[in-house]
């Protein structure tokens, strides 16, 4: 760390994870919106936007690239340029249904092939910057730093969050207000508002990244193939080989499944019509009461259960955030049985949702370092985010099908029961962690 380039890690940390950030809800939430409110049915639209989790799935094959092929700070300048680009280009090609199209709710998923393309590389590039990024990060400053820092590099992940799920669908829903006979100018504008934001942070961090002497490749540039291979598959055979490997995989497949089905129909849920079981919200109104309040909650339920987890330890706080992650989504079961009209109450229902979710995910979080602790931390941390990625994938798939067959209130019950599978792999796990892990 002597050699490193000497900056303050709050002119970088909280840019870096704020462009970590904005694409991966650009990809996997404002397209669910952008496609819903273009009226393409939920089956259609739960399918194809769960397509583009892929690339955070699969990122553990490419993961030790990354680590052995050139260095974080290149993977992150290169991959934010790419996305500065795809982000342009999804701007100046979204397609544009008429009214008649939009209002039958039946519009076809085909008119946006070119769309969904250009989402898909974005998601294999913001996949990539989080690896880099993630690396990045134990690498260029001290290890008492990364400590200190560790929340304020959340903080501004979950700031991205509020950008893309709350700023950006208020704005579409603001345009959408003034311009309600085309729905599709509003969502390009906001694809623009989005290029032009990640683009003064690309070259924000163009001059500003620290270049750090351990930020190198693990081969050297004139090292053979082979080398790079070897480096690659032993990445991979050390994590398998792990003890508990499979229940790890399991707990990280089966903690989430309920919000794997939830998170795909909560903002179609959101805005469809009360006459198709919905609340009937506007755009801005979902900007405002899900995409910012409600990230508000969910950050403070992160922050409570980080400071939960540092007194108790993984172990001891497991159960409790086990709980969290499940019984709020009863709220979800309320709102659609009886289809409040109250804002107040509407805002409440999502608030306890969102918290509970965010004090139960922590650990999931820390559960995923715990079982990234080794030599190649970086590779295995990347492999564990790939499960976390599928665990959205494989219920996301199916959700809008099965919510189109059985309504929402029966969609909503169903999530419940699926809490079962939480519960089981919880307390499989919490008999294997380390009773100290994560106390301070």
């Amino acid at each position: 760390m002597s050699n490193t380039e000497q900056k303050n890690p709050w002119w970088w940390v909280p840019t870096l994870y704020f462009a970590e950030g904005v694409p991966y809800f650009v990809v996997n939430n404002i397209s669910v919106m952008m496609f819903t409110k273009m009226g393409v049915p939920n089956g259609d639209m739960a399918f194809f936007t769960t397509l583009l989790y892929f690339p955070w799935f699969l990122k553990g094959l490419w993961g030790p690239i990354v680590d052995v092929v050139k260095t974080k700070r290149w993977w992150i300048v290169t991959m934010q340029v790419l996305m500065t680009a795809l982000m342009v280009l999804l701007t100046l090609t979204l397609p544009k249904p008429d009214v008649a199209t939009i209002t039958s709710g039946a519009t076809p998923i085909s008119m946006f092939t070119l769309t969904l393309i250009l989402f898909i590389i974005a998601a294999f590039a913001s996949a990539t910057h989080d690896i880099a990024a993630d690396g990045y990060y134990m690498l260029a400053h001290s290890p008492s730093s990364q400590a200190a820092f560790i929340g304020v590099r959340s903080t501004f992940y979950r700031i991205a969050s509020v950008f893309g799920q709350g700023v950006l669908v208020a704005i579409a829903g603001l345009i959408e207000n003034n311009n309600p006979e085309n729905i599709p100018l509003s969502w390009q504008i906001t694809l623009g508002v989005s290029a032009v934001v990640f683009c003064l942070i690309t070259l924000y961090h163009v001059f500003v990244l620290p270049h750090s002497a351990d930020d190198k490749p693990r081969i050297s540039e004139g090292a053979s193939a082979t080398a790079g291979v070897t480096e690659f598959l032993k990445s991979f055979a050390s994590f398998i080989t792990k003890p508990g490997c499979l229940l790890a995989i399991a707990f990280m497949l089966l903690y989430r499944l309920p919000e794997g089905f939830l998170i795909k129909l909560c903002m179609p849920f959101l805005v469809h019509p009360t006459s198709e079981g919905g609340l009937g919200l506007s755009t801005e109104t979902v900007g405002i009461v899900y995409g910012t309040i409600g990230v508000v909650a969910l950050l403070a339920g992160g922050i409570i259960g980080g400071v939960f987890a540092s007194k108790l330890g993984l172990k001891k706080s497991l159960w409790w955030m086990a709980a969290g992650m499940t019984l709020p989504c009863l709220t979800f079961v309320y709102l659609a049985a009886f289809q409040p009209t109250n804002l107040v109450v509407i805002t409440t229902a999502l608030c306890i949702e969102q918290f509970g979710y965010g004090f139960g995910f922590t650990a999931y979080m820390l559960y995923m370092m715990y079982f990234s602790e080794g030599e190649f931390k970086t590779s295995h941390y990347a492999i564990c985010t790939a499960f976390m990625a599928l665990s959205m994938m494989l219920p996301g798939f199916g959700a809008g099908y099965i919510q189109e067959a059985i309504g929402y209130v029966n969609f909503f019950w169903m999530v419940m029961a699926c809490c079962v599978a939480t519960l089981v792999v919880t307390y499989l796990v919490d008999r294997k962690i380390d009773p100290e892990y994560g106390k301070k």
